[in-house]
């Protein structure tokens, strides 16, 4: 018969009520299914024992095979421990229990041969090995047992409720002795043989019983490209629904604002890779399908110019566009940088914010519903029930990871026909990442700075060389320039960053005084008001130097700010380096960067500062930031159960990801409802994994 692999892992034999409950709140096992994808971590070779006299001071995990003569307590409180005399005919060595005192006592049979498996250490002249995983001999050589044996994910709570490992694997063979090692096969024959994968059931016996290396590789190959491809399955099919199902609007002409704009007024020649993603952008507006398009750049390649140009195709056909930014000053700054332009060509565009005085949002109001605003910028503003629209055709979304999916959901239905959707964001995402996270947007990548950018000059000083980092503020400022000096900021510590903050304010006022010289400051603890007052401040050149912790907003533009020192630059994220760097080199000026820090530095906080230094290319920075952090650190807390994986990693299998997409992508190109019989399999598994698995339901 077949086991419905749905059933609960209460009825699995040998686990019972109440492991059952601990497998599920500390595992997340509650079925038959969750255990066969509990793969393990790593494996050990248990094809060697040692003998007492040959273990090592340093060695990693062993096995031992001997006899307990005799057991004690010793120790008080807390430190009671139980002891037990192992010997071999080589020698002696201790056994150690800190917890469990009573179960051990009642389990040990003395004078009778054990395989003892565990992590020796060296104390006091003897070998004893800590919580031993300990079988009967017999019981050894009678269990259903590999070359290599398997170590399962667990938890602390497990190991002292006495789920070990071992525990853990006689569980699994019962499910294999129950299954009879029979699964049914979830990949379509032709996939199976151009790829040469093993069997299903080989792979999932092999994964957690290798019988050999080469079975293990080929094990894993099957089970992570299978993972990986019905996650791309299933972004893509989303993907072709919603260009089936949500009807655009069709831009079928490119007329006056555009063409007069990119004959008359374009401030600088575009880049190829500005042309290349407008023209993705184009044959998206007239295609009939709702545009849904992630426009990723770094800071500084001139998404803004290609936001505009979108927008001014929505123009040339009858409709209005927005651009919503999750800031005032961001806003402000993009509508500032749109105004010039749109007063150039006759355009009305106006400004939503929070602080928009009544009667000009009257005005905005009226202004919009009859459809003599063409483009509204804004913050959340927008998605106000009373902002309504004429006919939006085109919303454009600036950094939309900072708005939530309900706040996102409004905009889309400020019309019976949901506008075109362009995404712009400067944190550059990975590729692999993107792939699997954003698998069901299309994506345009601006890689080129606009030509004139030049490069900023990255440096690494140690605090020994803060003077003359001063000299060089000096020098920087004589020029006419200007500086920021920002300090991190960790939740945790505010009370210290505040005190860091302070003190480091406090040294640059006696560095630079006044009447000569003026200094901005700006934290999360002053008022919003004050905040703005020092930002206008600078941002006016009324101060030279601008102290502050990260608050400093994605975005802020000031051209004449030439030179960006972080301090303590080994308590930041590299993404965070990167995005703080791109805050100078905005005008034609050079600029600099200089990350401050002390002499102790851990090897990631190395990694961090040397690629900064190495490399100002945001994806480059990126593709080291996931290898660092992974993936659940990279995309924030509120998305961290996006890869929720069982056993690819995005980062190293990011080759079999590729190949997964690849295939995934032809096959729904032929048969995009795998409505053929050779993929009745395909259409199966899918429906399945939807069905009783929401870790395919990817948020974007």
């Amino acid at each position: 018969m077949n086991i419905n692999l749905q059933t609960p892992i209460d009825y699995l034999k040998g686990v019972g009520p109440n492991r059952a409950d601990l497998l599920r709140s500390e595992l997340g096992i509650h079925t038959y299914q969750d255990l066969i994808n509990l793969f393990p971590n790593r494996y050990i070779d248990r094809t060697k024992y040692y003998k007492i006299n040959e273990l090592q001071h340093n060695n990693a995990d062993v096995q031992v095979v001997g006899v307990i003569t005799s057991l004690k307590d010793a120790g008080e409180g807390r430190g009671k421990r139980l002891v037990a005399t192992f010997k071999d005919d080589t020698g002696i060595m201790e056994l150690v229990w800190f917890r469990g005192h009573k179960w051990i006592r009642e389990s040990i049979k003395l004078n009778q041969p054990y395989v003892m498996f565990g992590k020796p250490n060296w104390f006091n002249g003897i070998f004893s090995m800590p919580h031993p995983d300990m079988e009967l001999q017999e019981e050894h050589e009678k269990n259903l047992r590999s070359a290599m044996q398997p170590i399962y994910p667990s938890t602390e709570k497990l190991s002292n409720k006495g789920i070990t490992n071992r525990v853990v694997n006689k569980i699994m063979q019962q499910l294999f002795l129950e299954t009879k090692g029979r699964f049914e096969e979830t990949l379509s024959e032709n996939l199976i043989s151009e790829l040469k994968l093993i069997s299903k059931s080989k792979a999932l016996f092999n994964i957690h019983f290798p019988e050999n290396q080469e079975l293990l590789s080929k094990a894993q190959f099957r089970l992570k490209f299978e993972e990986l491809f019905y996650i791309q399955l299933q972004l893509i099919i989303k993907n072709l629904i919603h260009k089936s199902k949500i009807k655009g609007f069709n831009f079928e002409h490119v007329g006056n604002y555009f063409n007069s704009f990119f004959r008359d007024h374009l401030p600088f020649e575009l880049t190829n890779a500005q042309k290349r993603v407008l023209k993705e952008i184009r044959a998206d507006l007239g295609s009939n399908a709702q545009m849904n398009r992630l426009l990723q750049g770094d800071v500084g390649s001139g998404k803004t110019i290609v936001a505009l140009m979108s927008m001014l195709i929505a123009l040339d056909n009858g409709f209005q566009a927005c651009l919503m930014a999750p800031t005032e000053i961001l806003s402000v700054q993009h509508y500032n940088g749109l105004q010039e332009m749109c007063n150039k060509l006759k355009i009305s565009i106006k400004l939503l914010t929070g602080s928009t005085k009544t009667l000009e949002r009257r005005n905005i109001h009226k202004s919009l519903e009859n459809g003599e605003l063409h483009i509204l910028v804004g913050t959340h503003a927008l998605l106000e029930d009373k902002v309504k629209f004429k006919n939006l055709g085109l919303a454009i979304i600036d950094e939309q990871h900072r708005f939530g999916v309900a706040q996102r959901s409004k905009l889309w239905h400020k019309n019976d026909t949901p506008p075109h959707i362009l995404i712009m964001t400067a944190t550059p995402i990975p590729r692999t990442l993107a792939m699997s996270v954003y698998g069901d947007l299309d994506i345009s990548i601006i890689d080129e700075l606009p030509p004139g950018r030049k490069h900023i000059k990255t440096v690494h000083r140690y605090d020994k060389n803060r003077l003359k980092v001063f000299r060089f503020i000096r020098d920087e400022i004589g020029k006419g320039r200007q500086i920021y000096i920002v300090y991190p900021l960790i939740k945790e510590s505010e009370k210290m960053d505040y005190k860091d903050l302070m003190d480091g304010y406090e040294s640059i006022v006696r560095e630079f005084p006044m009447p000569d010289y003026q200094i901005s400051i700006v934290h999360g603890q002053m008022k919003a008001v004050d905040k703005d007052y020092e930002m206008q401040r600078f941002i006016k050149g009324e101060t030279q130097i601008m102290v502050a912790t990260t608050v400093i907003e994605v975005g802020v533009n000031v051209p004449n700010a030439s030179v960006m020192i972080i301090e303590s630059a080994e308590r930041f994220g590299l993404s965070q380096l990167h995005q703080l760097r791109g805050r100078v080199g905005r005008g034609a000026e050079q600029s600099y960067c200089i990350l401050m820090t002390g002499h102790k530095l851990s090897e990631d906080s190395k990694t961090r500062l040397q690629t900064m230094v190495r490399t100002d290319d945001g994806f480059e920075i990126a593709e080291v930031d996931l290898r660092l952090r992974g993936p659940g650190d990279l995309m924030g807390t509120q998305q961290s159960g996006v890869l929720n994986l069982k056993i690819a990693d995005v980062i190293k299998d990011k080759d079999i990801l590729q190949h997964a997409r690849h295939y995934a992508k032809t096959i729904l190109k032929n048969d995009p409802s795998l409505s053929l019989a050779e993929h009745k399999v395909l259409r199966y598994t899918y429906g399945q994994l939807t069905k009783y698995k929401n870790i395919w339901n990817y948020i974007s």
